[in-house]
């Protein structure tokens, strides 16, 4: 085995069986032409000598370096012309694995040189058989051996490119499941964030009342309803990124937009916060589906936030169109009492910045000089 990658680097058992057949058929073509008659001056023993070395040539090094054993074999023939076998098969070899051309364009000379055998003279036609002999024996095989050279770095580099083209589509299939999951996950965060908060504000609401209790029922009714829609929310949103897993019972209702942002607040009223709604326009109505979707979020968002860290407080929540923006704003005032423990990822606020830039649009979040936070949202409309 040590042997045969020396001699053979990268060769598989069929190529090193391809490269021994060739080296003795070439041989035996010599031997042939030498049988004929065509040994020439030398002495039996010498052309087995130099009969030995083109073998030894043509099995080692037509392969892996075909240029010098062309150039010894082309110089052999002019002491045996018989050893003009061998030239086919290495000519072939230096077109097939030789780039440079300037090394093919010397091979090609001294094979013709070879072949045409110029300093014999003779008859005319005698001559110009001798040279187009040699461009059959030489410089069509060297031809034949760049064509299929060419081939097969063409097909490598269309492979290599398809290659690179499927890898390329996989990473975009990637990255849009994972756009879409981000989507998902912004959406999960936005509408179940809000219906946990209604609870958490609900909740602290039957504490307070709980001396009244008509009010207690009515309250734990509130908890009970946001408790299952947050629920059937959380599972339409696994159902969709179940992968591979379609859930048929899933809830598949079309998203909120502007027209539902009356329901969010009477809901959010109902959990305890004080929300007064400006808008939208009856023109904003129209809009794009996807900016009323957004301008749903950021109301969605900017109330849970309210709740969470300025309970008790008075909520704005203004939606009015200017040219061709819609403009989203909603502010509260400085919480009654600090908020103590309000649970907050982080991510609601950024969450909609991204939402808004995706858009074309432009966020603006800060706290108000009265102690307040305004989230102001412009979008194209």
């Amino acid at each position: 085995m040590g042997i045969r990658a020396r001699i053979w680097p990268g060769l598989s058992t069929r190529g090193v069986v391809l490269e021994i057949v060739i080296a003795v058929l070439s041989t035996a073509a010599i031997s042939a032409g030498a049988a004929s008659g065509d040994r020439g001056p030398v002495s039996v023993g010498v052309f087995a000598v130099l009969a030995a070395i083109t073998f030894g040539l043509l099995l080692t090094l037509r392969r892996r370096a075909p240029f010098v054993p062309f150039l010894v074999v082309a110089a052999l023939s002019v002491l045996s012309p018989a050893v003009n076998g061998a030239l086919a098969p290495l000519s072939y070899a230096v077109g097939r694995y030789v780039e440079r051309w300037p090394q093919r364009f010397v091979v090609a000379a001294a094979g013709m040189v070879a072949m045409g055998e110029p300093w014999r003279g003779g008859a005319a036609g005698e001559q110009v058989s001798r040279w187009i002999g040699g461009a059959v024996w030489v410089l069509l095989p060297g031809a034949v051996g760049v064509y299929v050279r060419t081939r097969a770095m063409l097909l490598a580099a269309l492979r290599d490119r398809a290659e690179k083209a499927e890898a390329e589509r996989e990473l975009l299939a990637r990255d849009a499941v994972l756009t879409e999951r981000t989507r998902i996950a912004r959406e999960m965060h936005d509408a179940v964030g809000h219906r946990v908060s209604l609870m958490v504000l609900q909740a602290g609401a039957i504490e307070m009342a709980a001396a009244d209790e008509q009010r207690v029922q009515q309250l734990a009714g509130q908890v009970q309803t946001a408790g299952r829609h947050a629920l059937d929310e959380l599972r339409q949103m696994v159902g969709v990124l179940r992968a591979g897993d379609v859930d048929d019972a899933a809830p598949l209702g079309p998203q909120p937009g502007l027209v539902d942002l009356a329901t969010l607040v009477a809901q959010s009223r109902e959990a305890g916060l004080a929300v007064q709604l400006t808008g939208p326009p009856e023109g904003a109505l129209g809009s794009d589906p996807v900016v009323g979707r957004a301008a749903y979020r950021i109301v969605q968002e900017a109330l849970t936030n309210a709740g969470k860290h300025a309970p008790g407080t008075t909520v704005r929540v203004c939606v009015e169109r200017r040219d061709a923006e819609l403009v989203v704003r909603v502010t509260n005032g400085p919480p009654p009492t600090p908020a103590v423990g309000a649970p907050s990822g982080g991510y609601g606020l950024v969450g909609l910045a991204e939402r808004v830039r995706i858009l074309g649009g432009r966020l603006t979040t800060g706290p108000r000089l009265d102690g307040g936070f305004e989230v102001e949202a412009v979008l194209p409309a």
